[in-house]
């Protein structure tokens, strides 16, 4: 898989002190650093131990071997003690947020971005049923190069882990390890784009799995598509290797009906029936679910993904937040962007902003839950308990955003927490910097890991050849 990245890669670079540059955020104490210092930031958001949203003003962060060590005031640290120093407070100044978790995505979609055949279906069903010719026509490279255009715009607002839900493991894998993205690598076992998948796959690749940058997980594209036979494997796995399973859940009507066509039973009752409803299953969607199977899916700690943007263009239907979160679930639901097909923007903050505006006819969601769920709530729904926080012990994966910059400015000094609102409402920002398991994969705006000029080229081009694959099976 090396071979497809030959143009694009870049390597790794310590970073260097440019001693011309007198306003540089940068400085270097020892030339092989081990130690980082987030010095003297402006604002930093996090939720803490019990789960609180909190600013932390004037703070710097310690950072060793990709974990935080300290968050203290600023004046209790000495710049000299560390081999690394990022000083946030130069040049305006920096806002600093928790690397935001995407919890459910298409990356080797990437290649489809502008099929306007997909994008302008009359709903979900079309869309689907016009998916596998373009899919069916992807090389393995073409797999690979589309999930690295994925993930490093991902990168670009501010996302420091995915969930990907598709058909192949390695060429994600590839790309998630050059990206050097957290990824959830969920293969589909029932699959409409690739039928011969079963879970002899997952078998296969559970032998590997210690050796992965990605972390293995299970899915089927939707439940009726399933035979009891491989939801009976899927339990066995699930139970046997602590695996996540995921699936796309009563995305349309169509869906409900003909999951009870098959199974001769409706979604949660599938689930339920095979052992599949508990805390290891995360489900997309979910919109046409009865009020008594919202309770139910609630109660059994399901995770569930909110996907509002792409259920509008897809005319799915609404999600019914409000009954999830009076119900008590609110802990459980995250927000992903699903594809390029779905949605051209890869950017969580548009979601949370799309999910505000969505449910506010009943009520309004407020920005601290929104901020939430692009974090804690992922964190746990996909059982990452050291990520989505900014405190000690937990993984460095953060994301600098420049404070004085439209969307941002102005704000109340008086209450920081403005500022969560106006990264919400403003959305499509792009980070300064990003910094994934204390190495930064994205400074001043730039990937450190990809060439991303030339991935564009590529891309483009591919992207060309599919459409004459398409063009010459139409003749």
């Amino acid at each position: 898989m090396r071979e497809f990245f030959t143009e694009i890669r870049k390597e790794r670079e310590k970073i260097k002190e440019n001693k011309r540059d007198k306003h540089g955020r940068y400085r270097v104490n020892k030339a092989d650093y081990e130690t980082i210092l987030i010095h003297n930031i402006p604002y930093f958001f996090t939720c803490d131990e019990a789960d609180k949203l909190k600013y932390f003003k004037n703070h710097s962060i310690v950072i060793k071997e990709g974990i935080i060590l300290e968050v203290k005031p600023k004046e209790e640290l000495d710049p000299n003690d560390f081999d690394l120093v990022y000083d946030a407070g130069k040049r305006g100044g920096t806002v600093i947020t928790p690397g935001f978790i995407n919890a459910h995505a298409h990356p080797p979609m990437y290649l489809l971005r502008s099929s306007m055949d997909l994008d302008e279906g009359d709903n979900i069903d079309e869309t689907l049923d016009k998916l596998p010719k373009w899919e069916s026509k992807m090389t393995e490279e073409d797999l690979a190069l589309s999930t690295v255009g994925d993930l490093t715009e991902q990168q670009k607002f501010g996302v420091t882990t995915t969930f990907s839900h598709y058909n192949c493991f390695d060429p994600i894998e590839a790309a998630a390890k050059l990206t050097n993205q957290n990824v959830i690598n969920g293969i589909s076992v029932a699959s409409h784009v690739s039928p011969e998948n079963s879970p002899a796959l997952i078998e296969k690749l559970l032998k590997g799995k210690n050796n992965s940058h990605s972390k293995l997980a299970m899915a089927v594209h939707y439940l009726y598509k399933a035979s009891p036979e491989v939801l009976e494997k899927v339990r066995e796995l699930i139970k046997k290797h602590d695996l996540l399973f995921t699936c796309h859940m009563s995305e349309s009507e169509r869906v409900v009906e003909e999951t009870l066509k098959n199974h001769k039973m409706r979604e949660v009752e599938v689930l339920e029936h095979y052992g599949l409803l508990n805390k290891n299953t995360i489900l997309s969607h979910a919109i046409h679910l009865r009020d008594e199977e919202i309770a139910r899916v609630t109660k059994a700690e399901v995770g569930i993904v909110h996907l509002p943007t792409s259920n509008r263009i897809h005319k799915s239907g609404v999600f019914p937040y409000w009954k999830y979160h009076d119900m008590g679930g609110f802990k459980n639901i995250a927000l992903g962007t699903d594809s390029v097909v779905s949605k051209s923007r890869l950017d969580i903050l548009t979601e949370a902003y799309r999910a505000r505006t969505t449910h506010l006819y009943i009520k309004t969601i407020k920005f601290g839950s929104l901020f939430k769920m692009m974090t804690i709530n992922a964190a746990k729904i996909l059982n990452m308990p050291k990520h989505g926080k900014i405190l000690p012990g937990y993984k460095a994966d953060l994301v600098f955003w420049k404070l004085k910059d439209r969307g941002f400015v102005p704000f109340d000094r008086n209450n920081p927490f403005t500022l969560i609102g106006n990264i919400i409402t403003h959305s499509g920002r792009v980070a300064r910097d990003v910094m994934i398991g204390g190495h930064f994969v994205i400074r001043s705006r730039k990937h450190l890991l990809v060439n991303e000029s030339r991935l564009l080229d590529i891309l483009q081009e591919k992207h060309m050849c599919m459409r004459e694959k398409i063009k010459t099976d139409q003749d």
